[in-house]
């Protein structure tokens, strides 16, 4: 097990900036606004062959505990339960602060070994902070720039400190590697990812701490709390997945000039791009409104399988035969999806969750599924007879056979003559076809076209 480290200190002192230069990738949101980070976050990290874990934090700041920085504080707390080192960040350009010493003090309660860190060195200002320090009680800084790459070496012995069979052993796996070919992760083998989009306070968060068991984001009455993308690893009716909690999608006019936003929803967009299934969240009581159409007409277009979760059914009046109005509305909606998965539940009374585990793994299944060229072209055969192509100009388009040529989503490829003038409503005769045929519900449909060479056209 390696070694856990939580990243703690007051707002905007560096902490994500910290926590992306240890893991490599720009994972968390980092902005001059105080405040950014609300929910904590976890991921791998290395110095120098030395690997570790590491948890970002938001900035603590006591208040009530009904209170956003109340509820942010509450996950910073439990960040540091969970660590084995606390890595406490303080500004050495603003020296030690009434704030720092709170959290000091927070730490030393917590009988959790701390390494006192300080950040934005790279300045004159900065290294006459530094001294600040001694007044934490925690001995002397380590001086550090997140931002600049400076005192990442003396950070990672003080690290090694704590878990000094940890470089060792990396070392002797090192020597025994096998070649990267040998051991590649398959597909088949690694978690399911699965991410949970929508619209603003639709109840995102809500289930995915319903699904993982803890209160791992913050939840609440207010819109936009959610603000990085959140990954938790998640396992269900005998699957594993990747469980990943994104930021709400306003319309583009409305995030268009919010720094901010603008960086939540590019994170939301590469959640969707990495994801193998992506759960839609609606509002049951206002469902299907044009952003919803527009989020999954995003993720149609990007290949994934999808499924439809309609949270807050416990509001809704008027039960009996309201599955069956969005279920039309839906296929009427966006043809593109037609049979997604359904499933309406209450985030807050835990009403229908049972269902969506089921729900995910048939879109998957669908998402993943490839059919042979023998019965794609027996369906072929009978959709033509029972509708043939239109001619064009006067000229009939001829399809002679059909392929699959990739899942995820399912990709086929049609042969023939003229199929490039192919209307959008027999590919969409096709499309169904497809669908009800082979059961792929749930999934975007492909098709590629190949059309022969004319043998009268001079070269």
């Amino acid at each position: 097990m390696p070694l856990t480290v939580a990243i703690v200190g007051r707002p905007n002192v560096g902490k994500s900036t910290l926590f992306n230069k240890l893991v490599g990738r720009k994972l968390a949101l980092v902005h001059d606004t105080p405040g950014v980070t609300r929910d904590r976050r976890e991921a791998d990290a290395s110095l120098g062959g030395f690997v570790f874990r590491v948890i970002d934090t938001a900035g603590f700041e006591e208040d009530t505990p009904a209170s956003m920085a109340g509820r942010m504080t509450a996950q910073t707390m439990t960040a540091i339960a969970d660590a084995d080192v606390c890595l406490f960040l303080f500004d050495a350009r603003a020296g030690v602060t009434a704030g720092d010493q709170i959290i000091a003090q927070t730490l030393r309660r917590s009988g959790k070994p701390v390494i006192l860190t300080a950040n934005k060195c790279e300045s004159r200002a900065g290294e006459q902070g530094i001294a600040d320090g001694y007044a934490l009680g925690f001995g002397e800084a380590i001086a550090l720039s997140a931002e600049h790459s400076l005192g990442l070496g003396e950070l990672q012995e003080a690290l090694e400190a704590f878990d000094p069979a940890t470089k060792t052993e990396a070392s002797e796996d090192e020597e025994d590697a096998v070649p990267v070919e040998e051991t590649e992760e398959k597909f088949e083998d690694r978690p399911i990812h699965l991410a949970i989009v929508g619209r603003p306070n639709v109840g995102k968060s809500s289930l995915f701490n319903l699904l993982l068991g803890e209160e791992r984001t913050l939840t609440g009455p207010e819109a936009g709390i959610t603000r990085d993308t959140i990954a938790a690893p998640w396992s269900a009716g005998g699957h594993n997945f990747l469980l990943h909690d994104t930021a709400g999608l306003r319309r583009k006019a409305r995030a268009a000039g919010h720094a901010l936003e603008e960086m939540s929803v590019g994170n939301t967009l590469d959640a969707i791009r990495f994801a193998d299934c992506v759960i839609v969240m609606l509002d049951a009581t206002q469902a299907f409104e044009k952003q919803d159409l527009t989020i999954a007409d995003l993720i149609a277009n990007e290949g994934r399988a999808v499924v439809f979760v309609a949270n807050k059914f416990d509001l809704v009046e008027n039960r009996p035969g309201m599955i069956k109005d969005m279920r039309e509305r839906l296929d009427k909606s966006l043809p593109q999806l037609v049979g997604a998965p359904l499933v309406a539940i209450s985030a807050q009374t835990g009403e229908g969750i049972d269902r969506i585990v089921p729900a995910v793994m048939a879109a998957c299944a669908a998402w993943n599924k490839r059919v042979s060229t023998s019965a794609l072209n027996r369906f072929l055969e009978n959709a033509l007879e029972r509708h043939a192509p239109p001619a064009v100009s006067g000229r009939s388009i001829r399809v002679r056979y059909m392929t699959q040529v990739k899942a995820r989503p399912p990709t086929f490829a049609l042969f023939g003559n003229q199929l490039k003038s192919l209307p959008a409503d027999y590919l969409r005769y096709l499309t169904n076809g497809l669908r009800e045929t082979f059961e792929l519900a749930g999934t975007p449909i492909r098709f590629l076209l190949r059309t022969g060479k004319n043998p009268y056209v001079e070269r």
